[in-house]
């Protein structure tokens, strides 16, 4: 099979496409045939091992452990191994694996779902990583409410995108944060109040308040937080190579003792559970992938590259 592999941490340069032997299922396991793989701002630090926190995590000290980038995808079962039961080949699926950028890939049933009905493969590959970090922030972490007034910052990125609809669904009054090019978007994903950044400030005071985009302060975030109110901070950069967006988390667990307002990180986890939360949403129409572009395998590190320029209305896929 064809994939995208790399071999050292560094920049898209060290990215090839390669052929490697299809995986085997195993007594456990579901290889799946990919057709459409997410890209989300993780893969660029797996793909470097930066911050070099994420080395000690797991995924390999002087070298990565998976060769094979990608973790979304959407594709069609090709084999299962003898302990699995609920999926059989033929069945369209969509979830998580270690190494999507490639036409085979090996996951478990507890990462996988059925695709939803009203989707395709590349919408569907736009869902579960980006989406997960929406929910659990805003459901798990947030405690979201109806007719609590939900702030997202970086509404129209991947995560944001599915965060403002999410809250919609559970009955928020939600308003957004972006910038010019995704205010129309925003707007249409049934925010309220759409915040410019390049041209204006944040006003008004919020409930919940979830950051995905990294480069305000705690003490800026806490004017816009009402007295009791909850802060959710996801993804982000900056801070080093060293620890890089866990620098905030750090110090909001830090200052959280001492203050009413709660302040809290989030490190989404991928499970079934939430795949099926989140295909009843989609199924019932109030959550929909938003994809700015798609790529054949080949053009990885070019997605990427796209990706991490940070401008992305929604999500990238790859699509073959």
């Amino acid at each position: 099979m064809k994939a995208i592999v790399q071999n050292e941490y560094g920049t898209t340069a060290v990215l090839a496409l390669t052929d490697l032997p299809e995986p085997e299922a195993g007594p456990d396991g579901v290889v799946v045939r990919i057709h459409a793989a997410g890209v989300d701002p993780g893969v660029r630090h797996l793909m470097e091992g930066t911050p070099y926190l994420v080395r000690l995590m797991g995924f390999g000290v002087r070298r990565p452990k998976a060769r094979v980038r990608g973790l979304d995808f959407a594709g069609v079962v090709h084999a299962v191994g003898e302990n699995v039961t609920g999926f059989r080949p033929g069945d369209e699926v969509f979830g998580t694996c270690q190494g999507s950028f490639a036409e085979y890939a090996l996951t478990t049933v507890d990462k996988i779902a059925r695709k939803p009905e009203r989707l395709g493969f590349a919408e569907a590959a736009a869902v579960p990583i980006s989406a997960f970090t929406a929910l659990q922030a805003l459901r798990d972490r947030g405690g979201v409410q109806p007719r609590q007034k939900v702030l997202v910052i970086g509404a129209g990125g991947g995560v944001g995108t599915y965060a403002v609809q999410i809250a919609k669904a559970f009955g928020a009054e939600v308003d957004g944060v972006c910038g010019t090019g995704k205010v129309d978007l925003v707007r249409s994903l049934g925010a309220g109040t759409v915040f410019d950044y390049t041209r204006e400030d944040i006003t008004g005071t919020y409930d919940l308040i979830l950051d995905t985009a990294g480069n305000r302060s705690l003490g800026s975030l806490r004017k816009s937080l009402a007295p009791h109110g909850t802060l959710v901070i996801v993804g982000g950069e900056g801070e080093g190579k060293w620890i890089g967006p866990v620098g905030r988390n750090l110090r909001a667990l830090l200052i959280g003792p001492f203050v009413k307002q709660r302040l809290r990180g989030l490190f989404s986890t991928e499970n079934a559970d939430d795949l099926e939360a989140l295909r009843a949403l989609i199924e019932e129409g109030k959550l929909t992938p938003v994809i700015d572009r798609t790529y054949a395998l080949a053009d990885v590190p070019e997605a990427i590259r796209y990706v991490s320029e940070g401008h992305a209305r929604g999500k990238v896929v790859i699509t073959g």
